[in-house]
């Protein structure tokens, strides 16, 4: 077992620090969309409606099937929705 410590989970889970940024951002859009349908009581067909896509895709949203979204559809959702997205982006120490 190693003692290596990691900022986020992602950082410890994915290949390359690229792909763990990417799934940082996709992780946090999803969390925001869910929030979103469930703050504002929508149902998944709703919810889907308002997106612009099927209720199925919403499904696998509420499920946090994350390897099933690409940032751009998340973005797109997001603004179709209403949200505002926006990126800070910063050295690493």
């Amino acid at each position: 077992m190693s003692d290596e410590k990691f900022a986020s989970v992602w950082d410890a889970i994915e290949d390359t620090p690229e792909e763990a940024e990417n799934m940082k951002l996709r992780s946090g859009l999803m969390m925001a969309l869910k929030s979103y349908i469930i703050r504002n009581d929508l149902s998944q067909l709703k919810a889907a409606k308002l997106f612009g896509v099927t209720q199925p895709r919403i499904s696998d949203l509420m499920r946090g099937k994350i390897n099933l979204f690409s940032l751009d559809a998340l973005v797109n959702m997001a603004a179709t929705a209403g949200m505002h997205v926006e990126i800070r982006v910063r050295e690493t120490a």
